[in-house]
């Protein structure tokens, strides 16, 4: 009986694998916000400009995808600029990428691969935008950001504004205790909610630099615990969308999406697109301010984590 055999590479750029044998500062970025979450032309911009803004800090960054089936970390600028500019691209969770692998597809790398990867490469902080969560209805529909799960055991410090207004936060914040996965907020103990920087709810534990973050990972990393740090950075305020705006527009947008029988999968892109429609694109402003504070914070830490 013949059997197929695939030899799946991880493939880490020379100047990411020379940063992180060396000990020098690295964050690692995902792909997902420049192949789905950003409109042409400004998806390629804002990958290029987070690139920029970490090496202007002395951080190697380290966008992550996958291209052509090779899992990539470390992506280079031609790669980038194909994946933004491709309408084939798969959204690649973890559990897709053997799939996406074999089948030799580009894919941007969401939360649960991009921090999978990283770790992989041996990367110790990760800089998003927002993260997976529970969502509305999870106690009978069972919808469940893969993002937690695969956050649960993977050691990595990964920098989030909170995750968005339109999840279950509350239930959200009780599988992140189940998984035993730590939430610390940066000089806040109110938990962000993406577009807004107060969700409503407290966390325990604040970080009020990037040295006391940097203590807490290695901590976590001395008592071998393999589950993420998350580091909570709420948007600046004057940034934020109005919240009682917010709280007016989600209520609509659910009310509409009940309306045209809106649901599963389909739910999250079509209460995303409601905000970007009835704020006339100023979320998408919002989106790409909280990754641009992501950023900054990333590279602090990677840096505080070296010294």
């Amino acid at each position: 009986m013949s059997s197929t055999r695939t030899n799946v590479a991880i493939h880490v750029s020379d100047e990411v694998a020379a940063a992180v044998a060396e000990g020098r500062p690295v964050v690692a970025l995902e792909s997902t916000i420049f192949t789905h979450g950003l409109p042409r032309p400004r998806n390629l911009e804002v990958a290029l400009e987070a690139e920029e803004s970490l090496r202007s800090q002395g951080v190697v960054p380290a966008t992550i995808g996958v291209f052509a089936g090779v899992p990539t970390v470390g992506l280079s600028v031609e790669q980038i600029t194909a994946l933004s500019n491709e309408d084939s691209v798969t959204k690649v969770s973890l559990r897709d990428l053997p799939v996406a692998a074999a089948q030799q597809l580009h894919g941007g790398t969401t939360v649960a691969a991009t921090a999978f990867l990283a770790h992989r490469a041996g990367i110790k902080v990760f800089s998003t935008g927002g993260l997976g969560g529970v969502h509305h209805g999870a106690a009978t529909n069972f919808d469940e950001s893969a993002d937690m799960t695969t956050l649960a055991h993977t050691p990595i410090i990964v920098i989030s504004a909170g995750v968005k207004s339109i999840l279950d936060v509350a239930a959200t914040l009780e599988r992140f205790e189940t998984l035993n996965i730590p939430v610390v907020g940066y000089k806040t103990k109110k938990y962000p909610g993406f577009y807004v920087a107060d969700s409503g709810f407290e966390i325990e534990y604040q970080a009020n630099n990037a040295d006391e973050v940097a203590a807490i990972s290695s901590a976590r990393d001395a008592l071998q615990i393999d589950s993420a740090l998350l580091l909570a950075n709420p948007v600046a305020e004057d940034k934020q969308l109005p919240p009682a705006e917010l709280d007016d527009i989600l209520s609509r947008a659910w009310e509409q999406a009940e309306k045209s029988g809106i649901n599963g999968n389909d739910t999250t892109p079509f209460l995303l697109d409601f905000i970007q429609r009835d704020t006339n694109g100023r979320s998408l402003t919002v989106n790409v301010d909280v990754y641009r504070g992501n950023i900054a914070l990333g590279g602090e830490v990677a840096t505080a984590l070296t010294r």
